[in-house]
């Protein structure tokens, strides 16, 4: 009754309900580009590429991430990664270059330049993928050439392209609008949607193959146990922080009637467990894309070191795979919390507000031990990530659990359903919270006669 009362109250608010009526909207429009095949492509005719994208392999990651779109050949088969990847290539260059460095002070208009410096870099990635993807449709996934209608030429190859780039920046378009007319973060939400939207469909294929096995109905609800245990361990690893106390020196302010005084207040730095999200997943996941090319390249395809490699780092449920993957998830970790977190600029916002942390001398002394604490903290979270991530793993080898609905039992696909939820959960409880009402993320009675 609690939670129904809630939505109620959600649908009470008008500016809230038109946002969620918007970002419901474009996400459906989202979910039928992912259904419309390229112009030339014989839909019927994609079962092999659809059974690859199934069978658990690092395709099926891809074709997650886009909702299906990937193994459909859809118009939105490229997905909204080539905007990721283009907005981690930016974020990492504004390290290095003074230029990036300059437009990230400039405050709004800065940013608004590096969105479109981000745009444009999605646009050449795309161009680069696009003909990649078209590429491989028959040599790598095995599509019959019957299923290319009007056969693979030049006029092919140039209409898809320019459909496979527009069908990309149309996507971007959608998370933007969503971000500025609805609710939550649009590009996050087309991500979240596009793994959710397999989530159905992997889970009956798993339990009706546990039915056929036998009366395996209560390894089905303990499959689900242990999911919302994952889930719950997840939701911890993302809303966990270390606070730090500051301390802010008594000072006075004049106003033109009265003369106020402000003094030793206290308050909290709060440093995150995992302050580096799934980032570090996602580089590591890239890169474990690396050892299976090499080793099925010409030089070393023949060999026992190429076919070594083409065996243990293909198998996403393998020991060697999963093993890189943690042991690369620890490192990027440390890597991307390092430039992310700018205990030095923290360090100087500190001083110049007047505050400190008791004992810690302000300046160079405090933002050192900002970098040391944050070190501490890191090392736990980066092994909570990697456990976390290579735990499909654990549940295909020990539980026998079919590989699509493993995936969701950790990962980037369940942290980022995780994390994109409890933001949009967020701003929608700071709606309510406005309004006097009790939050989705609060308990307590009905405000609303404080409104009134």
């Amino acid at each position: 009754m609690k939670f129904i009362e809630t939505l109620k109250n959600v649908w009470k608010i008008e500016e809230l309900r038109n946002r969620i009526i918007v970002t419901l909207g474009l996400l459906l429009v989202y979910r039928f580009g992912a259904q419309v095949v390229l112009p030339g492509i014989d839909a019927t005719q994609l079962e092999s590429i659809q059974s690859q994208a199934e069978g658990g392999g690092l395709f099926s990651i891809l074709n997650a991430f886009t909702g299906g779109a990937f193994a459909n050949a859809s118009v939105f088969a490229l997905g909204i990664m080539p905007y990721i990847s283009a907005s981690i290539v930016v974020q990492l260059m504004g390290i290095a270059i003074p230029y990036l460095q300059k437009l990230q002070k400039e405050g709004a208009s800065g940013q608004k330049k590096i969105t479109q410096i981000t745009r444009w870099l999605t646009i050449a990635i795309c161009l680069v993928q696009a003909p990649g993807y078209l590429a491989s449709l028959q040599p790598m996934f095995g599509i019959p050439e019957s299923a290319f209608l009007l056969g693979q030429g030049p006029l092919f190859y140039f209409s898809s392209i320019v459909i496979l780039v527009t069908g990309c920046i149309f996507a971007m378009w959608l998370g933007e609008k969503i971000t500025d007319k609805g609710i939550g973060n649009g590009i996050s939400l087309l991500i979240m949607v596009g793994i959710i939207a397999t989530l159905p469909k992997s889970f009956l294929q798993n339990a009706l193959s546990r039915l056929q096995e036998g009366n395996n109905v209560m390894m089905i609800l303990f499959e689900i146990v242990i999911w919302f245990v994952i889930i719950l361990l997840s939701v911890l690893l993302v809303m966990a922080v270390r606070k730090i106390a500051v301390q802010y020196a008594r000072r006075t302010a004049s106003g033109e009637y009265e003369k106020n005084v402000f003094g030793g207040a206290r308050q909290f730095i709060p440093l995150k467990l995992n302050a580096s999200g799934v980032m570090p997943i996602i580089f590591a996941q890239a890169i474990m894309f690396v050892p299976g090319l090499i080793g099925g390249s010409s030089l070393l395809k023949e060999t026992t070191a190429g076919l070594w490699m083409q065996t243990n780092f293909q198998d996403i449920f393998g020991f060697w795979y999963n093993f890189v993957f943690a042991l690369l998830i620890i490192i990027f970790t440390y890597f991307y919390t390092a430039i992310t977190v700018p205990t030095n600029k923290m360090a100087d916002d500190l001083k110049r507000s007047g505050g400190f942390i008791p004992g810690i001398r302000p300046g160079s002394e405090t933002s050192e031990y900002l970098d040391k604490i944050m070190s501490q903290i890191t090392l736990p979270g980066s092994i909570f990530l990697a456990l976390i991530a290579i735990f499909p793993a654990f549940i295909v080898k020990l539980l026998g659990v079919q590989s699509g609905w493993a995936l969701f039992f950790g990962g980037t696909s369940l942290l980022i359903m995780v994390g994109v939820a409890i933001d949009t959960m967020q701003q929608v409880n700071s709606y309510l919270l406005n309004r006097h009402y009790d939050g989705l993320m609060k308990t307590g009675k009905n405000r609303k006669a404080v409104a009134q």
